[in-house]
């Protein structure tokens, strides 16, 4: 057994998981908080049930992209032959996570800008206030449908941050 890479693969399912959780359930206060006080996920509210949901596989894809990044500088860091410089990794997790939030917030404010611009008079944030489910289906696969085309594109955003180590010229 490779101990090493055995206990490499052990920290990216850990990190992941409490990265992914923390991410998530920030996201799902901020939500209740900013724009749905009043309502909840018991069952009563679908309309808001649905339109969490599209924002939770939202994020969920976002971070799909940020973390295979951020395990990756872990791996760099590790495999200098020094020991791993911690604030470094830190530092970079943050950055990524950082610019992971704001595409998920320049992506949710789009699609709640273009909603608005295709259905003059419809207020979405009232109407899925009031449980209209229609709105909620349309906003969440609008959400959901344009994060599964920018995803690529956070994934070589964050690539180009990546601390490759200085290479040697063989030639």
């Amino acid at each position: 057994m490779n101990a090493p890479l055995f206990y490499l693969a052990l920290f990216e399912i850990i990190f992941s998981l409490l990265i992914s959780v923390g991410v998530i359930y920030v996201s799902y206060g901020i939500l209740r908080r900013v724009f749905f006080k009043q309502n909840d996920l018991s069952g009563k509210d679908i309309a808001f049930t649905v339109l969490t949901a599209g924002l939770v596989l939202s994020i969920g894809l976002i971070l799909s992209e940020i973390l295979p990044q951020i395990t990756q500088v872990v791996r760099v860091a590790t495999t200098q032959g020094s020991s791993p410089d911690y604030h470094t990794i830190v530092l970079y997790a943050a950055l990524y996570l950082t610019i992971g939030f704001f595409i998920a917030l320049m992506i949710n404010t789009a699609v709640f800008g273009l909603f608005s611009l295709l259905t003059q008079g419809i207020h979405e944030y009232r109407e899925i206030r009031n449980n209209n489910l229609a709105v909620a289906l349309i906003v969440a696969v609008t959400i959901i449908s344009i994060t599964l085309i920018v995803k690529e594109s956070i994934a070589v955003l964050i690539s180009a941050l990546l601390p490759y180590p200085n290479a040697t010229h063989f030639l």
